[in-house]
């Protein structure tokens, strides 16, 4: 299983996909703005999501682990 990082602070704006969905290296799962510019965060690996760590509205510190896939 990897964990997807985020480099750094921000919120969650949307979340993209669910658990149980099969997603590509790449892909964009989760949009989060950070220094008040909205930012995609990608998928590093391909596989399905096993669990989403952050809910909409949610902020969180840099070096979060937010998604588990699978």
């Amino acid at each position: 299983m990897a964990d997807v990082i985020v480099p750094m602070e921000g919120k969650v704006i949307k979340i993209n996909v669910k658990v149980g969905d099969t997603v590509s290296a790449d892909d964009e799962i989760i949009i989060m703005e950070a220094m008040k510019m909205e930012m995609p965060v990608s998928a590093g690996v391909s596989g399905v999501v096993k669990e989403i760590k952050v809910s909409v509205g949610q902020t969180f510190p840099a070096d979060s682990a937010i998604m588990a896939i699978e």
